[in-house]
């Protein structure tokens, strides 16, 4: 049997469907997509990519943090963005939030993200014996 605890922090934007914010599973935290909402507002932070970077990256922290960890235990991430030219401002935001080395990563494309938004970003943290 499979033992799973879920991970909610008011500190990140609320799930807007049927999903949690992370899954811990044996140490190992699934953190569902963040997009840029303000946990306050639950509104976009901004219309400007760079900004919106910041919030999912702070998103992210809080979900990581609230399971016990940090963003240095995340050891992949997933990101999708609407328009791949912002590629080289995704890597400066990033290298604000992680130092090398730098978790596994994919970054792709998509057509549309919800609320509009023009980032989202998943990850994978290893908790070790935390959460």
């Amino acid at each position: 049997m499979t033992e799973k605890t879920i991970i909610q922090t008011t500190d990140a934007s609320q799930a807007i469907g049927t999903y949690s914010q992370a899954v811990n599973s044996h140490g190992t935290l699934y953190v569902s997509g963040q997009i840029p909402l303000d946990p306050k507002t639950m509104n976009m932070v901004s219309d400007d990519f760079a900004a919106q970077c910041h919030q999912v990256f702070k998103n992210l922290k809080a979900v990581v943090n609230a399971a016990g960890g940090e963003l240095s235990n995340i050891v992949q991430l997933t990101i999708y963005l609407t328009d791949l030219s912002c590629f080289s401002t995704l890597n400066e935001v990033m290298a604000s939030y992680f130092a090398e080395p730098y978790p596994a990563r994919a970054a792709v494309e998509v057509a549309a993200l919800p609320k509009a938004a023009k980032v989202e970003i998943q990850g994978i943290a290893d908790l070790g014996t935390h959460g």
